[in-house]
């Protein structure tokens, strides 16, 4: 029986952890949306895909936006065609996963905006959206990356960046 697999690791170091993912998946996610953004001239964007366990998610996989609708990034913002959801639901069916989180790049800070906040990736109350500033560039610590959680309604939890650290982790495996 081997005691020290990666999930029993993740237990010991990470328990309390809402979001999860390694650190090779985070700097390859980063790597993709920055040349989805064209390096600084766009925003870009994916759905995080993973499995949830109690009151913890862990991302093991993404899809970027213009993978599943083409046009999602020709205007400069993200605008995905909800007709490209049914792609997204037969690659969650067909891997076992689901949608834990979406993500998406802004030229400047990690504030959401207005058309954020109105027309959230997945409107349903619970779900997880993340904003890295500066088209993901630089140095990202967990504390410059904005964390929402959808609440329905229009309405979002801000997590605030003192508690990010302690909200989404970023492991070696």
């Amino acid at each position: 029986m081997n005691f020290f697999s990666p999930e029993t690791m993740r237990r010991l170091f990470a328990p309390r952890h809402e979001l999860s993912c390694s650190w090779y998946l985070w700097r390859r996610l980063k790597t993709k949306l920055r040349e989805r953004g064209r390096h600084r001239s766009r925003e870009s964007g994916a759905f995080l895909l993973g499995h949830r366990e109690g009151g913890s998610a862990r991302i093991v996989d993404f899809v970027l936006y213009d993978d599943l609708d083409p046009h999602a990034l020709d205007s400069g913002i993200v605008r995905f065609d909800g007709r490209y959801f049914s792609d997204l639901w037969a690659i969650c069916k067909s891997s076992g996963l689901a949608v834990v989180a979406d993500i998406h790049v802004h030229p400047g800070g990690c504030g959401q905006s207005d058309s954020d906040r109105d027309h959230p990736m997945i409107s349903r109350a619970g779900h997880i959206a993340l904003i890295l500033p500066r088209f993901a560039t630089g140095r990202l610590p967990r504390h410059d990356i904005g964390i929402y959680r959808y609440l329905g309604r229009k309405q979002w939890d801000v997590v605030q960046p003192s508690g990010r650290r302690q909200f989404f982790h970023i492991s070696l495996f």
